[in-house]
């Protein structure tokens, strides 16, 4: 018969070859009362909304053993601990947990590493492409999957932002941003040209000896030839090709039918926008792929807790063209 509970100081296995919450007594698995407690205090917590280095550190701070020689927990031991089936009982380990307590956990838990990989899809795709407005130095995010993390230029010879930049800020912004160009496509209309020609001083040095060449009493038809086709290729050089309305099409294409988003939409933002902008004072301006620059217009409290109004705006560097 296997005993469910046993006094802490009678038992006690020097290292964790069983899981913790059990305890070996007289050749069979029994629980460890104490240690039972604790498993199920660690369950409780987790489903009240505690992460799991939280829960970690309160099982220091309540001086809990993880083992006979370590009271050292981390983040892994609580997670184990909570994805560990043995505490459901089966012919070996007597029940700890109840059924409906365990799916509860693991229910979530697995809800949760789901929602951290899609965001960290997000956030990767967002930190490629966001810079800050005053170097151009790409922003680093500090932090790692932390919800308290932030977003900062860390260029020596820049400076430090003067709000603390979120997840939810950029994403917000970018979002409102998106939303406003999908209710009012003129915003991303750009008048560029198709191409422009500008000869450079070599250009204009070449076509002068050419004009001299064919000018001379004795004419060389084969250097000329030659020299006319260095000509064309230099002129060719000195054409720029401006795709911007070809893109800005492109972009009418992806905005047309798509409805306003009550979330990011990372394959749109993927497919409509090249560049985040951020200033010191945490203003946002995206860069479209057809060089449309807007910015979203945010208030925010000292704390700098979220934003309140969340309104656009072309910006001054469009007005400039």
């Amino acid at each position: 018969m296997v005993s469910l509970f046993v006094e802490r100081g009678e038992i006690m296995a020097k290292n964790r070859v069983i899981p913790f919450g059990y305890c070996m007594k007289n050749g069979e698995v029994t629980v460890d009362f104490t240690e039972a407690k604790a498993v199920m205090r660690i369950f409780e917590e987790y489903l009240n909304g505690s992460s799991l280095m939280q829960i970690a550190k309160l099982m220091e701070s309540e001086k809990v053993q993880y083992s006979e020689d370590s009271g050292k927990w981390n983040k892994n031991m609580i997670k184990r601990i909570i994805e560990n089936e043995k505490y459901l009982g089966n012919e070996k380990y007597p029940k700890i947990i109840s059924e409906k307590f365990f799916d509860q956990a693991n229910e979530k838990r697995v809800s949760k590493a789901t929602s951290v990989r899609m965001i960290s899809e997000y956030l990767q795709e967002i930190r490629s492409r966001t810079y800050c407005l005053e170097c151009g130095h790409r922003l680093s995010r500090i932090g790692g999957n932390c919800r308290c993390a932030k977003w900062d230029c860390r260029n020596p010879n820049c400076y430090r932002f003067e709000y603390q930049l979120t997840d939810q800020m950029i994403i917000g912004a970018v979002l409102t941003v998106l939303n406003t160009v999908i209710a009012n496509p003129n915003l991303i209309e750009n008048s560029g040209k198709i191409s422009v020609y500008s000869p450079t001083a070599d250009v204009i040095r070449k076509q002068n000896e050419i004009n001299q060449m064919t000018d001379s009493a004795q004419i060389d038809f084969d250097r000329i030839k030659s020299e006319i086709f260095k000509l064309a290729e230099m002129k060719y050089n000195c054409c720029t090709y401006d795709d911007n309305p070809q893109k800005t099409a492109q972009l009418r294409r992806l905005l047309d039918e798509q409805k306003q988003l009550n979330s990011l939409d990372i394959g749109l933002f993927k497919a409509c926008i090249s560049r985040i902008w951020i200033s010191h004072f945490c203003t946002v301006e995206v860069e479209f792929i057809n060089g449309v620059h807007i910015k979203n217009i945010t208030e925010r409290n000292e704390k700098n807790a979220g934003s309140n109004d969340n309104s656009c705006e072309g910006s001054d560097r469009d007005k400039s063209k």
